[in-house]
């Protein structure tokens, strides 16, 4: 009662207007006893147990057993369901290896058919401009082939390292894909197996450009050696009919 009479004072007192600095601990404290009071009628109508009875070793013991037993249920700790997750981290690290291998692969045959068609263009530049050109000019455009011709070939090796690299990632992720079926994990599996034809169907797609790079170099190479075969032709052509008219001026 004496609670309730508290919590009676402490709202007239705060409908009385704004609470002054030395009535807030006041307040306060009659706060707390009506929350006090409230809180423990409510727990004796709906028979909540007393404090001692959290601390009686029976319900202790029947409290742990029903968390082991709720735990138990959760989380199935057999041998058979952890291979299971063993094998589904397998596939995971063995798909993200696979990824990134089939990215470093494609971005080196990106760049060496860049080299490559870069290469053909000044060289059919140089090509068409035989006899035509200044010596600056001629210089000019065979440190540009020079220079592609030597980043083509950086670039080449760096698609044998990462097509080796990317040989082992496709390997260990069929062997991961064939661990997680076994385990039971097929979810697992068909997803890693799914990955490594998307990985080969990206792979095989950017070796065709870089074999076509190639196709067009060696064409290049037989446009070279004819247009050289000409050019060489035309001088000496030239050569001796200057030699013929300074013969032909000295008679």
């Amino acid at each position: 009662m004496q609670a309730v009479r508290q919590c009676s004072a402490c709202a007239r007192h705060a409908a009385g207007g704004l609470v002054r600095n030395q009535d807030v601990s006041l307040l306060q404290r009659r706060g707390a006893a009506c929350i006090r009071y409230l809180s423990t009628s409510e727990k004796r109508k709906s028979g909540v147990q007393k404090p001692g009875d959290l601390t009686n070793p029976t319900h202790i013991s029947l409290a742990s057993l029903s968390v082991s037993h709720g735990l138990w249920q959760v989380e199935d700790l057999s041998h058979n369901s952890l291979i299971r997750r063993a094998a589904s981290v397998l596939t995971d690290s063995s798909s993200a290896f696979l990824s990134q291998a089939t990215l470093a692969l494609m971005d080196a045959l990106t760049d060496y058919s860049k080299a490559v068609h870069s290469r053909i263009t000044f060289q059919k530049r140089y090509l068409a401009s035989l006899g035509k050109m200044s010596p600056s000019e001629e210089e000019s455009l065979q440190r540009a082939i020079s220079g592609w011709r030597a980043e083509a070939a950086e670039r080449l090796n760096e698609c044998k390292h990462y097509d080796s690299t990317w040989i082992h990632a496709v390997n260990l992720s069929k062997m991961a894909a064939q661990a997680a079926h076994s385990s039971g994990a097929h979810q697992a599996s068909i997803l890693v197996q799914t990955n490594i034809q998307v990985a080969q169907s990206q792979v095989e797609e950017a070796r065709k450009l870089s074999a076509e790079a190639d196709k067009k170099l060696a064409e290049t190479k037989v446009e070279e050696i004819q247009r050289m075969a000409e050019y060489n032709a035309f001088l000496e052509g030239s050569e001796e009919h200057e030699v013929h008219e300074a013969y032909l001026r000295e008679d």
